[in-house]
């Protein structure tokens, strides 16, 4: 599927899950390359940048916990030239999708400073993306919310797998934005060489904004740490608690237990084998010698 958007000279091309039609009439107008128009057909393995004669070409990958419709992971291709830009992805990209509709109205290339060029689209583009991510993280940090107050409300057992989750969730956003740090060191090399010296400020901030989103990660995910540890610390509490309770049972039925089967044996001398009332006996010695043993744990500070 082909999208097109034009706006104050600049053309933008959304190409989702496209074939091989149609990646070789954008190519064709915009003089891309055959490898790299290639590439745009299918998914790339790893995020990469390289500087062509007329244009940048960008591979990035961005997580997607919630808003993914196929993966975890969405690919983007970007073809930055002076006045277009091609971006290619082979799901649908939620925030592509609303950056598409703020560029119909014009609301953000009259941000730029200075000449306008396709890279100010690009830099609005991947900010777009970026606050992605961070809503993708904001959504884990009130999972760990949720996570908190069920673990306070007695609830560990349960946890533990929704604990898992978030982890997991956590470890695929690293993963994914980290190889950003790479290649937009790369960008801003050689996109100041292609748009010239005063965009570099531009590209330096989307690596701050990469740091800004990177950082957020880590800090929830010592965020989750702690979470985990105190489920860990009040799940060995439970058992121990659990342990010594089921102990002290044990200690308590075992005499009481032995003491009935002596008072059972059927032997000449048993005091109890022809005395009136003996099991009401035997069952009342039982029972006084439980309380005492209750009453000298109790004093001991065992229960």
């Amino acid at each position: 599927m082909q999208n097109r958007y034009e706006n104050g000279g600049i053309t933008w091309i959304d190409l989702e899950s496209p074939t091989r039609e149609e990646v070789q009439r954008v190519a064709s107008e915009f003089s891309i390359e055959p490898l790299i128009a290639e590439e745009l057909v299918q998914p790339s393995s790893k995020p990469r940048a390289e500087r062509r004669r007329s244009y940048l070409y960008l591979v990035l990958h961005f997580p997607a916990v919630r808003h993914s419709h196929k993966s975890k992971e969405q690919e983007v291709d970007f073809v930055i030239g002076k006045t277009f830009l091609v971006t290619t992805h082979y799901d649908l990209i939620d925030p592509l999708h609303k950056f598409s509709k703020l560029f119909e109205v014009n609301s953000l290339l009259e941000k730029g400073a200075g000449s306008q060029h396709a890279g100010f689209l690009f830099f609005f583009m991947l900010k777009k993306l970026y606050q992605a991510v961070e809503h993708e993280i904001e959504h884990m940090a009130r999972a760990q919310q949720v996570i908190e107050d069920h673990i306070f409300a007695g609830h560990e057992v349960q946890m533990v797998e929704e604990i898992s989750n978030n982890a997991r969730g956590l470890l695929n956003l690293r993963q994914t934005i980290e190889p950003h740090r790479d290649i937009l060191h790369s960008l801003e090399e050689e996109g100041g060489a292609f748009f010239g010296g005063e965009f570099v400020q531009y590209l330096r901030s989307l690596s701050n904004e990469y740091f800004r989103v990177h950082n957020h990660i880590m800090r929830s995910t010592e965020s989750l740490h702690e979470l985990r540890e105190t489920n860990n610390s009040l799940l060995s509490t439970k058992q121990n608690e659990t342990m010594r309770v089921l102990t002290i049972m044990a200690l308590l039925t075992f005499p009481l237990s032995l003491m009935v089967a002596i008072f059972d044996i059927n032997v000449v001398d048993n005091p109890f084998n022809y005395v009136p009332h003996g099991f009401a006996i035997i069952v009342g010695s039982v029972f006084v010698v439980g309380i005492l043993m209750l009453l000298m744990f109790k004093h001991k500070k065992w229960l």
